[in-house]
């Protein structure tokens, strides 16, 4: 997937649409979030849902009776703008899955 350098986005710090350098972030997953994040198992349970359920874990089929298992061919890729105007690095929330990206 090619993607261009230089981009012509809004940014939060300036307020303004500038131009912005695009590299590529390195996507972070689930393991990698905080424990006191909000919605996270631990938080819950801190706050009182103890003996609320089993958290999903016993309620679903086995792992080889569900259809999608095996591995994903792409991971999801995040992208890191940085205003050429106040230097201000940020990144977008979505990420996309791509097996390759060139920045042209």
């Amino acid at each position: 997937m090619k993607i261009p350098k230089l981009k012509k986005v809004y940014c939060p710090k300036c307020r303004k649409h500038t131009e912005h350098k695009v590299t590529e972030a390195k996507r972070k997953g689930l393991n990698a979030t905080h424990t006191l994040t909000r919605g996270s198992k631990f938080r819950t349970k801190k706050r009182g849902l103890r003996g609320r359920g089993n958290l999903g874990k016993l309620s679903r089929k086995a792992v080889s009776q569900r259809k999608m298992t095996g591995k994903k061919q792409t991971k999801k890729i995040d992208l890191r703008y940085e205003c050429s105007v106040c230097k201000k690095k940020w990144s977008r929330g979505e990420g996309f899955r791509s097996k390759k990206i060139e920045f042209v």
